[in-house]
């Protein structure tokens, strides 16, 4: 029955991930949306086993990659995850198994250990992107930084300040332990 309710879970949260990639808002100053994804993959590391919050980003990319239009702004293809946005999607599944690391290294679901969680998923997915960033965009790290994480950081902060109360909620409610 646990496993089922996690595999259920898993699938849940592979779908939000997918849904809220589409509440994106492309800039004129970069080819980086501003997407609310990150604030899905937050939510499957809190909801989730590291190993099903793993897999549930996984299903994401390979969908995307598969030709479901499961990107933000509907795109779809290996193209995208070849691209300039491509270092990012990749860190999702990285970013999930962070935040259920954190949790289960503490034992504890509240709103500071998940927001640690979280913060430190998002260091990963800044990192990994922009890096990735540079080799498609062929430019070098700081101008890199300039473009895909400068003018994300106060909006993905507010997103791990709405998230942690939220999942932290959830997990309460829907009787998710650490694990």
């Amino acid at each position: 029955m646990k496993k089922t309710r996690e595999l259920v879970f898993a699938g849940l949260c592979t779908a939000l991930t997918a849904v809220a990639a589409q509440i994106s808002v492309p800039l004129p100053f970069t080819p980086v949306p501003f997407a609310m994804s990150v604030f899905a993959v937050y939510l499957a590391g809190a909801l989730l086993p590291m190993r099903e919050a793993l897999l549930s980003q996984i299903a994401y990319l390979l969908l995307g990659a598969a030709g479901l239009p499961v990107f933000a702004g509907f795109h779809a293809g290996l193209g995208v995850l070849a691209g300039p946005t491509g270092g990012f999607l990749v860190m999702y599944p990285v970013m999930a198994v962070l935040v259920a690391f954190v949790c289960r290294a503490s034992g504890r679901k509240t709103v500071p250990v998940l927001a640690a969680g979280m913060l430190c998923a998002l260091a990963a997915c800044y990192l990994g992107g922009s890096l990735w960033f540079c080799v498609v965009a062929k430019m070098g790290w700081t101008k890199s930084l300039g473009l895909t994480v400068a003018p994300f950081l106060p909006l993905d902060l507010v997103k791990v300040a709405a998230c942690a109360p939220l999942a932290a909620a959830l997990c309460r409610r829907l009787k998710v332990i650490s694990a």
